[in-house]
């Protein structure tokens, strides 16, 4: 049951939650006023024996791995008597401990607001949205609203599980990032919940997304094996590490070329894992950084000569899709109550079919 947990917990893990416990930093990190606040004090018990304070606080602490415990540690940013302790620290009977975040605590009770919702699925047990570019799917650091899931709590107000919730993540099994456009399956019921959570454990969904990269693919499929962890220069960024080694989550991606388009290349990937910016960290790990992912280094010219009708070729290609050109296209899942296979397909957007366009464009001069 601890994997299966720590499993839903990477699935629902989100990158606009830029100052959360997996801070990561070298040093203390601070909230843009330069305080850090207390999110949590914990007292030990006067026969409490001793014990390495990341498991300590790992206990305690809803959510959170050992592994980010320890790297809130090494950031400053768990104290015991508001000195900062590392993670092997031994605590002792009477210790005061803290937990400090560079943001101020907040309840994070969800407000329903009516917020439009492509719903290309719906019944009495779960839907399956299209979601936009843009929408962050749930509630974290800086977006404490205008979530979706501040609209299903509105759309779903009069069902138990999003009545008064304060549950950030209601009836979400699964999330793609803020500015990633596509398909998302949200249960209505706790036994959908998980049932479906349970699928994507044993990877028995299907996911597949389609995406401009920069360049020409070597091979027309392929497979990228490598562990995803947060970057140890950029913590808003996802790096690669050796598959198999001590650092990050087993991750493993494969594509297949859909078209060669000169400097560029339209990709599926499918993905058998689903880590935190798993497609990003992979395919700029491989060389083909997605085509305007600014967090991955796609918004610059990376392939071509750069001339000036070419860089304004791209400059405006950049302008028509301001975002990372990843596309949840298809999702397949059994109904966790009639087990029929079920199969959604979502048309590419508008953004990102207009930017291949004006690249096929390019290739026929």
């Amino acid at each position: 049951m601890a994997d299966f947990e720590e499993f839903l917990y990477d699935e629902l893990d989100t990158d606009e939650e830029l100052t959360d416990i997996s801070a990561g930093e070298s040093e203390e990190v601070m909230g843009e006023d330069g305080n850090l606040y207390e999110h949590w004090r914990f007292v030990a018990d006067p026969k409490q024996r001793l014990m390495r304070i990341d498991k300590f606080v790992a206990d305690r602490v809803p959510h959170a791995s050992r592994t980010k415990i320890q790297l809130a540690a090494d950031a400053g940013n768990i104290r015991v008597f508001d000195q900062p302790v590392k993670s092997n620290h031994r605590i002792r009977p009477g210790d005061v401990v803290t937990v400090l975040m560079a943001y101020p605590r907040r309840d994070l009770e969800i407000v329903p607001e009516d917020i439009p919702l492509d719903i290309i699925y719906e019944d009495d047990h779960l839907l399956v949205i299209n979601k936009v570019a843009g929408m962050v799917v749930h509630p974290g650091h800086g977006n404490f609203s205008g979530t979706m899931v501040n609209a299903l709590a509105f759309h779903l107000r009069s069902l138990p599980m999003f009545a008064n919730i304060k549950d950030p993540r209601p009836g979400l099994v699964h999330r793609i990032d803020k500015d990633t456009s596509g398909l998302l399956v949200v249960a209505k019921t706790e036994h959908a919940k998980l049932d479906l959570a349970q699928q994507f454990f044993v990877k028995s969904t299907q996911r597949t997304y389609i995406s401009l990269v920069w360049g020409l693919m070597e091979s027309a499929t392929g497979t990228i094996r490598g562990n995803i962890a947060r970057s140890l220069q950029d913590r808003l960024r996802m790096d690669v590490f050796p598959d198999g080694g001590d650092i990050g989550k087993h991750a493993v991606t494969h594509y297949e070329l859909i078209e060669p388009l000169k400097y560029v290349s339209l990709i599926k990937c499918h993905l058998e894992t689903g880590r935190t910016h798993q497609i990003r960290a992979h395919m700029r790990h491989i060389g083909h950084p997605l085509f305007s992912d600014e967090r991955y280094g796609g918004t610059s010219i990376l392939k071509g000569q750069p001339t000036q009708s070419y860089k304004a070729f791209v400059e405006n290609c950049f302008k028509i899709l301001p975002r990372q050109a990843l596309h949840a296209q298809t999702l397949g899942f059994r109904h966790p109550e009639t087990g029929e296979q079920m199969l959604f397909t979502s048309e590419l957007p508008q953004d990102m079919q207009q930017c291949i366009d004006k690249w096929r464009t390019l290739t026929k001069t």
